[in-house]
């Protein structure tokens, strides 16, 4: 089981936004979304003269509050967030479809900013081509998220890694485990596809808490 916080979450927790509804519906392989490097994995040595893979120092927790917003510069994302549960199955629910510029977060569990993970996940296409988090591959180690919270705070997170897993080699502990610090994953379909299964991966970013306004 996939723990998060305090709740289980079964081991198929992102396979529905992982069909790949477009490259189904017409949508060419050549425009599949990116995929994270080798140079973005959070084991990845820093090459001379470029950013540290954290750069800045893990800021102060935050209290509770639900977030409404989250922000993405690099990656040109600027979307809503849903509050999200579990099915029936124990997965992660996830937005509806349709709704293509909308992310969830997961509601039973740590908000983004207080103590612990947080986890937001995103479709990457719809039958209408890209979603919220079709260029979550492109992320950078050092790269800037920003959530906007119920309570008026913004908090800011820095990336420290972006991967890659193939469905059945998720590393459930490692993305969903409890952090000691204020941490936050954000989660799409992402690595090998067949028109048979859709996507067989995630992509996951790895980010925690550097500061908040």
């Amino acid at each position: 089981m996939r723990k998060v916080g305090d709740a289980a979450i079964a081991g198929v927790t992102v396979v529905s936004l992982c069909a790949g509804i477009w490259l189904l519906g017409g949508g060419s392989a050549s425009h599949a979304p990116p995929q994270p490097s080798a140079a973005q994995s959070g084991t990845a040595p820093i090459a001379p003269g470029t950013a540290p893979a954290a750069p800045g120092a893990a800021a102060p927790a935050l209290p509770p509050s639900p977030p409404d917003r989250i922000r993405v510069p690099a990656i040109r994302v600027d979307a809503p967030l849903m509050g999200l549960g579990l099915t029936p199955s124990g997965s992660l629910d996830v937005p509806p479809a349709a709704r293509k510029n909308l992310a969830g977060w997961y509601e039973a569990g740590t908000t983004p900013g207080e103590t612990g993970t947080a986890i937001v996940a995103g479709h990457v296409d719809n039958a209408q081509g890209p979603a919220v988090f079709y260029r979550l591959g492109a992320l950078k180690r050092g790269g800037r998220i920003e959530v906007d919270r119920r309570d008026g705070s913004v908090a800011e997170f820095t990336v420290d890694a972006v991967e890659v897993y193939d469905a059945d080699a998720f590393p459930d502990e490692k993305v969903y485990g409890a952090a000691a610090r204020p941490e936050l994953r954000v989660i799409t379909c992402g690595g090998g596809y067949s028109r048979d299964t859709g996507y067989q991966g995630n992509v996951v970013v790895f980010a925690h808490l550097t500061g908040s306004r």
